[in-house]
């Protein structure tokens, strides 16, 4: 009898260390606990220690970190016809974790197809060379309709970043040929530039000489000195008669009457 009795104690004695084990929550410090009873939402505990009524409440953790979302690659068909293929990253974190649970089934798998269809909808609005230009621009775009959308889930969005934009063989040697042309287009320009500068000049130049007959005689007789070293051919250079004036008229002014 006392051997029966004390069989039936330390039954209900492990019943009770069980129950109690059983009614023992630890949250770390990055999760909290939506606690829900008799399936009513109670309250959002955590971190730390809980206490959880076995069979009348029930917990579900709710991880705060920021996650990291991978968007597949996704067809893309750009404003100007073009077909792509782009994949992206997506950042955010639950900020409130009762939206998270109680306005979701599933918030991470909601987020990422909301990610796909999003990604596809704001660059289609744009063209290639929009998406290969601006993509800072583009990733701020998708960062607010995404945050915007999150926003009843308790979920915020913080970045948003294109990681690839792959195109198909035909369009990457179409896209380099119109470098080559554009590149080929500037050195033309800037050829004509130089061109145009230099024959400025040497209009300037030789109105500056015309109007100083001295200046054209010092050309000419720099040319003559700079030509007289080169021994191997014979140079015939011509004289103006201006030149031979100058010098006669110089000559004569100096030379005392008789």
């Amino acid at each position: 009898m006392i051997f029966d009795l004390n069989l039936g104690l330390g039954t209900i004695l492990l019943l009770l260390v069980a129950l109690a084990a059983s009614s023992l929550r630890i949250l770390r410090e990055y999760e909290r606990g939506v606690v829900f009873m008799l399936g009513r939402f109670w309250k959002v505990k955590g971190p730390g220690l809980v206490i959880v009524i076995p069979g009348i409440q029930q917990l579900v953790k709710v991880d705060l970190r920021v996650v990291t979302l991978d968007v597949p690659s996704q067809d893309v068909i750009s404003r100007d016809n073009v077909s792509v293929k782009v994949n992206a990253i997506i950042f955010f974190r639950v900020i409130d974790p009762q939206k998270a649970i109680i306005q979701v089934e599933n918030y991470l798998v909601a987020t990422s197809q909301l990610a796909q269809t999003t990604l596809r909808a704001v660059l289609g609005k744009h063209e290639l060379d929009e998406m290969l230009a601006e993509r800072e621009r583009l990733n701020l775009d998708v960062q607010q309709i995404l945050d915007a959308q999150t926003d009843g889930w308790g979920i915020k969005v913080a970045n948003v970043e294109i990681k690839h934009i792959d195109l198909n063989e035909n369009m990457i040697r179409a896209i380099a040929r119109q470098a080559e042309a554009e590149r080929e287009r500037r050195a033309k320009v800037i050829h004509a530039e130089g061109e145009k500068q230099a024959a400025e000049s040497l209009m300037n130049a030789a109105e500056m000489l015309s109007r100083e007959p001295a200046a054209m005689q010092l050309r000419y007789l720099q040319t003559l000195t700079q030509i007289a070293g080169d021994k191997a051919s014979t140079i015939v250079f011509p004289v103006p008669v201006d030149l031979l004036k100058g010098l006669f008229a110089e000559a004569s002014r100096k030379t005392p009457p008789t």
